[in-house]
């Protein structure tokens, strides 16, 4: 079989706009980017009097080495969709450069179920994430200027809250010192940089319904405290009407297609494991406003991307979902039950029973949110008839739908089991859905909940710090915000190790900052950072360019 790059680079791609016009758009609604991308245009939601379509999540359970392929099936589950005759829209996030030059390589599905054009898509696609590096690193530069300049806001320099970004991995950057060189270069002070995506401007821009909002939001960002401990907001600086400037296109959401030419709509790229893990609302809303079905991600395991989804983009965006895909592979669960990486080929349901318990409180925990689940399992060659019946057996006890889904090797013929489940699951499970706590609780009573709930922990233990920034955070009366854990993403606890469902562990955390303008709380757990670094083989070095063009080694 041609590896996902050559698959990508046979496809045969229409004109963006006769993908648009697909959903009932003209080349009015588009604001064109070469002939295969477009930008669309924010009027869309207002000029379309079409009820909204359903909304369904694609999740999974915690990822491993092995592979799961939520992005993958999330295309396919479009492709399956509109192949049997349905309206679908698919709303995905935009990769990142950092883990692309990184581990994971390029992220626009795989096999005979991905976005194109892939390498625009996985580079530099139409800017967004430059336009974001740019916004943030102009509020830095303020911060620092308005104190060089005088610093009438007496801001305190040793309690700058706000960092700059990079959309690259770079450990070097993670603790920085800036202004050396004398009086000319500034105030001498530490710094760091956080990786573009898990930006508060990145939050901010999945998190706004318009610019005007993403502008207000802007205004409202904690950059720093000044000298008699008083918070000190972006709007102090006035630079917020520059900022939304910048982000006057990033704004608006990309439209590509797939394989088959199934509309897909990119926009926006937090992590999962260090921000929300969600694509953008307005993303969502427009799919959902085009299509009859919209089908949208969110990244990692379901106790990250899926709570995150339901506790905070839809709490914000008012989204009410209507059906939960949890995909899973066999080799993923029988590496959770304790197999090595090297023996995963080898039949082993004894492993799997082990193993599938992180499928089974994933399972539950999606039922927590009383929104109906069907599991996904992303069918690999080695899988045998005997793992296979063991999954059906336990997703049948668990009184859940599960399809063997195959759209990595097949496309949209591989999905259409899983699309005809999906459809049947929510036609006869009506969603029920609700969020997990309410935003107005104390900021460690909601961390307890989802510690406790999501990740099955025996309770939370706060550093004396993350005390203090509680207690900060509580005094200024900003507390009433949904909460944005960073958790390691291979396993429930806080401690990668931990694989399967761990039980009797404690959640560890180290750090608590207010993003304010986003409207979350971060809460740092374990040993999570926020500026990833490349591994010791980074991706980038199987990467090259010919001399006509071709791109090999992306993906």
């Amino acid at each position: 079989m041609k590896s996902d790059i050559e698959i990508a680079q046979d496809a045969k791609m229409l004109p963006i706009v006769e993908v648009a016009k697909k959903v009932g758009l003209t080349e009015d609604d588009l604001e064109l980017y070469g002939k295969y991308k477009a930008k669309l245009s924010l009027d869309i939601l207002e000029k379309r009097g079409k009820e909204n379509g359903k909304l369904i999540l694609v999740t999974a359970i915690n990822p491993t080495p092995a592979g799961e392929g939520k992005s993958t099936v999330t295309i396919g589950l479009g492709q399956a969709l509109c192949s049997i005759g349905k309206n679908a829209v698919i709303a995905l996030r935009e990769p990142s450069l950092g883990p692309v030059f990184g581990v994971k390589g390029g992220a626009a599905g795989g096999g005979y179920a991905q976005v194109v054009p892939m390498e625009d898509i996985n580079l530099h696609f139409t800017g967004d994430m430059h336009a974001i590096t740019a916004t943030n690193n102009l509020l830095s530069a303020a911060i620092d200027n308005h104190i060089h300049q005088g610093n009438d806001l007496r801001i305190d320099s040793r309690r700058i809250v706000f960092k700059r970004v990079l959309d690259m991995n770079d450990r070097a950057l993670r603790s920085i010192v800036v202004g050396m060189g004398g009086k000319a270069n500034g105030f001498l002070r530490e710094d760091g940089f956080t990786i573009t995506v898990a930006s508060e401007i990145m939050a901010i821009l999945c998190l706004s319904n318009n610019l005007m909002e993403l502008k207000e939001r802007f205004g409202k960002i904690l950059v720093a405290y000044d000298l008699d401990g008083k918070p000190v907001y972006c709007k102090d600086l006035k630079v917020e009407g520059a900022m939304a400037m910048l982000m006057k296109d990033a704004i608006k959401p990309n439209l590509v297609q797939t394989l088959d030419n199934t509309p897909a709509i990119i926009h926006g790229g937090p992590f999962a494991n260090i921000a929300h893990g969600c694509n953008s609302i307005l993303a969502t809303k427009m799919a959902m406003k085009l299509g009859d079905y919209t089908i949208t991600e969110a990244g990692f395991g379901a106790d990250l991307g899926a709570e995150k989804f339901f506790d905070i983009k839809c709490r914000y965006g008012g989204l009410k979902p209507d059906c939960v895909v949890i995909v899973a592979t066999i080799r993923a669960l029988k590496h959770h039950g304790g197999v090595a990486k090297d023996k995963l080929n080898e039949e082993n349901v004894e492993a799997l029973s082990r193993g599938v318990v992180n499928l089974e409180k994933q399972i539950e925990n999606i039922q927590k949110f009383k929104v109906p689940v069907v599991v996904a399992i992303n069918k690999f060659i080695s899988d045998t008839d005997a793992e296979v019946e063991f999954i059906k057996d336990f997703c049948k006890s668990k009184g859940v739908e599960v399809s063997l889904t195959e759209v990595w090797g097949k496309g949209a013929e591989g999905g259409v089991d899983l699309a005809e489940k999906v459809i049947s699951t929510m036609d006869t499970k009506p969603s029920k859905f609700e969020v997990l706590y309410e935003a107005e609780k104390g900021i460690a009573e909601k961390i307890e909940t989802i510690a406790k709930e999501i990740y099955g922990a025996d309770g939370v233990d706060f550093t004396d710090s993350a005390r203090k920034q509680i207690l900060e955070i509580e005094k200024l009366g900003l507390y009433q915000v949904p909460i944005c854990v960073a958790k390691t993403q291979n396993s429930l606890s806080d401690n990668p190790k931990l694989l399967g469902r761990p039980t009797g562990f404690r959640v560890s955390v180290k750090e608590v900052k207010l993003s304010n303008g986003a409207g979350f709380i971060v809460v740092l757990t374990g040993t999570i950072m926020t500026m990833p670094g490349l591994p010791k083989v980074p991706a980038a070095n199987k990467m090259d360019i010919l001399e006509d063009g071709k791109i090999i080694g992306l993906f």
